[in-house]
């Protein structure tokens, strides 16, 4: 969970940053009101997918709005000064339209708001809620969904904690993988292994998705979730996926080869690692995100004597979202902030050989990074 110390502190820089005439902020994004209050609708209860309001008013406090239904399935504590809640379901009455309960408790709190500045998260609040709001000013000279969302870039304390447990978990999935990846199991049959392993680890349910597919000479570039494919002796399985934990989550590669590597597909396995390395070797605060990518694209052009070779990003912000700034491509304006979580994700799929790709990830500091990711990068299951 997110800790009260660190909301509190998300909460003061969001003030630090809103200009000073405004005195209240309504925030809408779900995962912004988990980001500010640490309150998220449990995703494995029966309210996954509804949501709270988060009402900020400046030297008066925090408030959260919710149905009770939502509310009573939150996954943690919520750590604001007052709950608005408004009543949808009591197990006697026929229920209404559950969105139209979240916006009674915008009704509620409208009057204290009249005549007073403030912001809303546009993007994410129904055009119902806006004439509630009526008596109030909403200014439109700054986009809140944009302030937020360039801050949640550096991350703090609490948060880095919260991907640390998804990637210990996202690592217990890779060491399983090593352990049934052979001719004749499914892709399904991996991510199941997978799955099991992280849950395991994690010992509470969390999302699990990504890319658990092979590929081989026939088809060197493939992804998404697992088939009934049964692997062959020659394919490549790509493992990478992420583990999402309280809304936080990993996103790391490794390739496995079903069986023993032909030298090629080893060449480029290794070819591969030469440009995680030269990635690592400009990842600090301060660099162009699209120097990092000319610098993992190079090391992948000399060892194979063609332009471009890297044909997606070189890798790219990871935390609340998938992915998120960050993004290292070659035409990128982003520069890397001290408080980034980051991937680099080399990869190289050749026709007649196979797909290749790996993947780490970075916490961003002002002299280098923190290497987050601790899973075993080799193309054999035993490692060597």
């Amino acid at each position: 969970m997110l800790s009260k110390s660190g909301c509190e502190a998300r909460r003061q820089q969001l003030w630090n940053t809103v200009p000073a005439e405004v005195n209240w902020l309504l925030v809408a994004d779900p995962r912004h009101v988990n980001y500010l209050s640490g309150f998220l609708v449990n995703p494995f209860s029966f309210s996954g997918g509804e949501r709270g309001l988060l009402l900020l008013e400046r030297n008066a406090g925090t408030t959260l709005l919710a149905d009770n239904f939502a509310f009573r399935s939150a996954a943690g504590p919520a750590y604001v000064d007052e709950t608005v809640t408004e009543k949808w379901y009591d197990h006697k009455h026929s229920v209404i339209n559950r969105d139209h309960a979240l916006f009674e408790t915008v009704k509620s709190i409208a009057p204290r708001l009249a005549g007073k500045t403030g912001l809303i998260e546009a993007e994410w609040l129904p055009a119902q809620v806006w004439p509630l709001l009526n008596a109030a000013t909403i200014s439109s000279e700054t986009d809140l969904g944009t302030v937020l969302r360039g801050l949640r870039r550096q991350k703090h304390p609490d948060e880095v904690e919260l991907l640390r447990q998804a990637m210990r978990a996202t690592e217990a999935g890779h060491a399983r993988a090593r352990e049934v990846v052979r001719p004749g199991i499914s892709e399904w049959d991996v991510y199941h292994a997978v799955q099991s392993a992280v849950l395991a680890s994690l010992e509470r349910p969390a999302i699990v998705y990504g890319d658990f597919r092979a590929t081989n000479a026939e088809h060197p570039k493939q992804g998404g979730l697992p088939t009934g494919y049964l692997l062959q002796p020659g394919d490549l399985f790509i493992l990478d996926y992420s583990v999402v934990v309280d809304g936080y989550r990993s996103d790391f590669t490794n390739t496995l080869a079903v069986a023993e590597p032909t030298a090629e597909q080893q060449r480029i396995f290794d070819t591969c690692l030469l440009g995680m390395q030269a990635g690592e070797a400009t990842l600090k605060a301060g660099v162009p995100a699209k120097q990092v990518f000319r610098n993992v694209c190079n090391a992948l052009d000399e060892q194979t004597g063609q332009p471009d070779s890297l044909t997606h990003h070189a890798g790219h912000g990871i935390g609340l979202a998938h992915p998120e700034p960050p993004i290292l491509v070659p035409d990128s304006t982003d520069t890397l902030v001290a408080g980034d979580v980051v991937t680099l994700e080399p990869g190289l799929y050749v026709d007649g050989v196979g797909g290749v790709r790996i993947e780490h990830n970075y916490l961003v500091t002002e002299t280098g990074f923190e290497r987050l990711s601790q899973h075993t990068i080799a193309l054999r299951p035993d490692g060597l």
